[in-house]
């Protein structure tokens, strides 16, 4: 329910005294550098109330931008509980799309044109028009990349340089394909009149560039913005916030550049980390107060972040901040090696187990991994043990078919029930739900079936919640009290938290927090992931991680596994865990290798097949010219490009991230007969050779048997 509107002394007694500096920060620039746990979102919205309780703000002249609905939702709820009415908070796109309705009939007479729900058929049919054959995993990566190019401001004519600057690379697909697909994609909606989720930025940015008396209108109408989560901000949505502010730097941004997590989307944490360039007389706010976690949780988040955490985010004014637990102590961190994936999902099952018989509830518990490939294998350990689990998060939640579907049958049910013959509320909830498709035990399996359970659940849980909230001598909970309690929750998207351990990607977890978090996965190759190479993207995955432990309140888990499935190359924890490792965890350290002398002369290599001296890096590599005459065997080719095919598929990789054709051409042409000969081929590298050496070298041992029992 609305709260009534607090006094300001009120306000500011709940806060501490950094979240009262950004409370009373009421005139901008200011900059929030907020760690987590700090209480960000409790500064901000204690400060738009301050302001309108002390007269300062007009609530209607306010604007909250972020950037999920269920965030924005939040920072309503909040905001409304603290009497402060009529503030404005949304998402960066439901603020522009709003605008762009609204004015642009005025400008073309007609309405805004509908925006595409799904944008994969029309890049398909972009393609298919260029006569460019497209997978699904190879479509994927195409609307991803166009959405990153959209938010960039990059134009499909300039993707090619500019996808280079960035070291953009997709599977399957160069960057003049990419470019010709997405001009093809553009026009394709332009047909149709069509728009897509980043049109939507785009076109409120053209009407108040284009129209002035537009522009006026809006900065006259929002006079106050506070933007959360600024690390995130990409250029579109930058150019669309200086837009809207105009001249005036009324201006509060608040973020973390320690979690920086979404480069690869367009995202921009320098907008965060210079802003006291671009605002010399910016008022500067550090929270670094940890309400979340246990001191242990704390110290191995900034050990993590000590080592190298910052190279990209630390260039900047506004370094990451060490946080201060506040918390009472817990539990150390568990590190636990596995000999394989199974053992490792079997040991976070068993260990969720535990906890759960010492109290935690399921729905406090989560287990975060890197990539979505590595969910299978902990959805098999907790079904086996009967674990419920939640493998979606609860984003756009009342925008699911489902979840529309159940509260439009519960308003209806509740006009039509009068009295308590048909059961508690919770009990004419569950026949309702029944009716609908749920059931008492999950299906098996994932997919569809099993995230429309899951979204029933959710409601059914929360009506568990208000009829135990029910205090001894109120009313009993009826079936109209749940209904309208789900609609206000609704309205302010409110998600419900399912009985259910969450089974989550680590970027898909940002922002949450649970009692008890297991990391899975956390080795070499996974994190950092295998395809991260410079250092920026190295610096991301640590953050990453980071992330990742910062989710947990009280009881943390780190796990990994030595190989796949009990064979094959030994895998070693993640080296960003090296500051947090007992001893008796640690790798064995390597010893280090002898540098080379001098710089190599690309002229002091030579073709094995003529002698000449080879300069381009693919002929470096395997030894020859591309048109000299092959000297590796056929058999042997063939073998090992169906290894890589496998290998690939196991892991969900393109055929190339595993190795390039160069390479498995001079692997066979080298008929290496050990480590120290495969270390010897070009650009093959100690990582992979430890990683995949074993399987290169059992190919050529084998090939060089049937060829010589053969002969």
């Amino acid at each position: 329910m609305p709260g009534p509107r607090l006094s300001p002394e009120a306000l500011l007694d709940d806060l501490d005294p950094e979240q009262r500096q950004v409370a009373t920060a009421l005139t901008g620039p200011v900059a929030v550098i907020a760690g987590a746990g700090t209480g960000k979102t409790r500064a901000i919205t204690y400060r738009i109330a301050y302001g309108v309780a002390t007269g300062a703000y007009n609530p209607t002249s306010v604007l909250a931008v972020t950037f999920t609905t269920r965030a924005a939702g939040e920072l309503r709820a909040r905001l409304q509980r603290l009497g402060a009415h009529g503030v404005q908070a949304r998402t960066f796109h439901s603020a522009a799309l709003r605008q762009a309705q609204y004015f642009w009939p005025q400008v073309y007479g007609g309405d805004l044109p509908q925006v595409l729900d799904n944008r994969m058929p029309l890049v398909a049919e972009a393609a298919s028009r260029l006569r460019i054959k497209v997978d699904t995993p190879g479509l994927r990566d195409l609307v991803a990349e166009v959405s990153w190019a959209k938010v960039s401001n990059v134009s499909a004519e300039d993707y090619p340089r500019l996808a280079a600057q960035h070291n953009r690379r997709i599977a399957s697909y160069d960057a003049e394909t990419v470019s010709r697909i997405f001009a093809a994609y553009e026009k394709a909606k332009r047909d149709r009149a069509r728009i897509d989720f980043d049109d939507i930025l785009l076109c409120a940015a053209a009407l108040m560039s284009e129209r002035r008396e537009i522009a006026e209108t809006i900065r006259r109408t929002y006079r106050h913005f506070v933007v959360d989560e600024y690390q995130d901000v990409s250029p579109l949505q930058e150019a669309l916030l200086n837009l809207w502010r105009g001249e005036r730097a009324e201006l509060c941004v608040v973020g973390d550049p320690a979690q920086t997590i979404h480069s690869f989307a367009g995202a921009q944490a320098g907008y965060l980390t210079g802003f006291g360039r671009r605002f010399p007389g910016a008022t500067v706010i550090r929270l670094i107060r940890d309400y979340r976690s246990t001191p242990q949780v704390v110290r191995c988040a900034n050990s993590i972040m000590a080592v190298g955490g910052g190279e990209e985010t630390t260039r900047g004014d506004f370094k990451p901040v060490t946080l201060q637990a506040q918390q009472p102590s817990g539990p150390e961190v568990e590190f636990v090696e596995s000999t394989d994936e199974s053992a490792e999902a079997a040991g976070i099952g068993d260990w969720i187990i535990q906890q759960a018989k010492a109290g935690v509830d399921f729905r406090d518990m989560a287990v975060l991994f890197r990539i979505n490939a590595q969910s299978p294998s902990i959805e098999q350990a907790l079904a086996d043990r009967n674990i419920p689990y939640l493998v979606r998060g609860g984003e756009r939640f009342y925008e699911r078919p489902e979840v529309r579907q159940a509260l439009l049958t519960l308003r209806t049910k509740a006009r039509t029930i009068t009295d308590a013959e048909h059961g508690s509320a919770v009990e004419q909830m569950k026949a309702m739900l029944l009716t609908l498709g749920w059931t008492q035990q999950p299906p098996d399996g994932g997919g569809a079936l099993r995230e429309r359970w899951e979204s029933l659940a959710a409601l059914l849980s929360a009506a568990e919640d208000l009829e135990a909230a029910t205090e001894d001598g109120q009313q009993p909970l009826t079936l109209q009290a749940v209904s309208a309690e789900l609609d206000r929750r609704a309205e302010v998207q409110h998600v419900p938290a399912a009985q259910g351990v969450t089974v989550s990607t680590l970027h898909s977890a940002k922002g949450l927090e649970w009692d008890a978090v297991a990391l899975l996965g956390v080795h070499e190759g996974s994190l950092p992931f295998i395809l991260a190479s410079l250092p920026e993207q190295i610096s991301e995955e640590r953050r990453l991680l980071y992330v990742g432990v910062t989710r947990a309140r009280r009881l943390l888990r780190i796990s990994w596994s030595r190989t796949r499935n009990g064979n094959g190359h030994v895998r070693t924890p993640s080296h960003f865990l090296e500051p947090v490792l007992p001893d008796s965890l640690r790798a064995p350290a390597r010893p280090p290798r002898a540098r080379r002398s001098g710089r190599q002369s690309a002229l002091s290599l030579h073709c094995r097949s003529c002698g000449r001296s080879l300069a381009a890096a693919a002929e470096r590599k395997i030894g020859r010219h591309l048109d000299c005459p092959a000297t590796f065997d056929e058999h042997t080719m063939s073998m090992l490009r169906e290894w890589r095919r496998q290998e690939a598929a196991d892991q969900k990789l393109p055929a190339y991230c595993v190795f390039t054709d160069a390479t498995l051409i001079a692997v066979a042409e080298a008929r290496p007969r050990n480590l120290g000969d495969l270390l010897k081929v070009q650009g093959l590298g100690r990582t992979k050779a430890d990683r995949y050496g074993e399987h290169l070298l059992a190919i050529i041992a084998e090939e060089g048997d049937r060829t010589r029992s053969s002969s």
